[in-house]
C-alpha cells in the first residue's frame, strides 16, 4: 500500500505487492559454464584455414618514393599481346587522356587517367617517338614510374594516310545512313578513331 508524506515522496509498505517487484537491474547475471571437454575436442578437429591472399600478396614490393626529384621518368608501355617499352627512362611522356593531352614529368603527382584515341608521345632528349593508341589507361605513380596500358597501339610513322582517309569516308557514310542505335554507335566510334588518326598524321 502506498502513502504520501509531507516531503512529497511516495512510500510503499513492506506488505505491498509493489515493494516486492524486482527490476531488470536486480536480476543476477546467469553463471556461464564452459564445457572444457567440448572445447578440447573442437580444437582437435577444427580446420586450420589461413586467410585468403589478395593479389597484392603476389606483387613485388613497390619501390619507395624518392626523397629527391629524379631526373628521369621510368615508363612501362604494354599492350595485351606485346610490350612496347619496359622500364624505359625518358624525360617526359604526353598521353591522350579523356580530359585532354596530359604531360607527365618526373615527380608527377600520382594519377590514373583514362586514354582516348590519340597520340602518345615519348620524349627522350631531342628524340620524340609517337604512338597512336586506341584506348586504355595510364597509371602515374608517386615514385616517377608510369605504367601505360593500351588496347591497340601503332607507331605513327607506320600509319597509311590513304587507308585512314578511306576509312573516315566509309564510317562517315555509315553514320549518315545508320537507322538503329547500335549502327549509329558503331559508326560514331569509327568516325572518332579515324578522325584521331587523321589528326595524328597532320600533327
Amino acid at each position: 500500500m502506498a502513502s504520501q508524506v509531507g516531503d512529497g515522496v511516495i512510500h510503499y509498505n513492506e506488505s505491498s505487492p509493489l515493494s516486492n517487484r524486482r527490476f531488470s537491474t536486480d536480476v543476477a547475471a546467469a553463471a556461464t559454464t564452459t564445457d572444457s571437454s567440448f572445447v578440447e575436442a573442437w580444437k582437435k578437429v577444427s580446420p586450420n584455414i589461413d586467410p585468403p591472399k589478395t593479389p597484392l600478396a603476389y606483387m613485388k614490393p613497390r619501390p619507395p618514393t624518392p626523397s629527391t626529384l629524379p631526373s628521369k621518368l621510368t615508363v612501362n608501355f604494354v599492350l595485351p599481346y606485346a610490350s612496347q617499352l619496359s622500364a624505359k627512362e625518358v624525360d617526359m611522356v604526353i598521353v591522350p587522356a579523356t580530359t585532354g593531352q596530359m604531360g607527365v614529368l618526373p615527380g608527377h603527382v600520382a594519377t590514373i587517367a583514362e586514354l582516348k584515341p590519340g597520340v602518345l608521345s615519348v620524349h627522350e632528349g631531342n628524340d620524340v617517338t609517337k604512338y597512336f593508341v586506341s584506348s586504355g589507361f595510364a597509371f602515374i605513380h608517386a615514385n616517377s614510374v608510369a605504367d601505360i596500358i593500351a588496347v591497340e597501339a601503332v607507331p605513327v610513322d607506320r600509319i597509311d594516310a590513304n587507308l585512314v582517309q578511306k576509312g573516315l569516308q566509309e564510317f562517315t557514310q555509315k553514320l549518315s545512313t545508320a537507322t538503329t542505335d547500335l549502327e549509329k554507335a558503331e559508326a560514331q566510334i569509327g568516325v572518332d578513331v579515324h578522325s584521331a588518326l587523321n589528326a595524328a598524321l597532320s600533327a
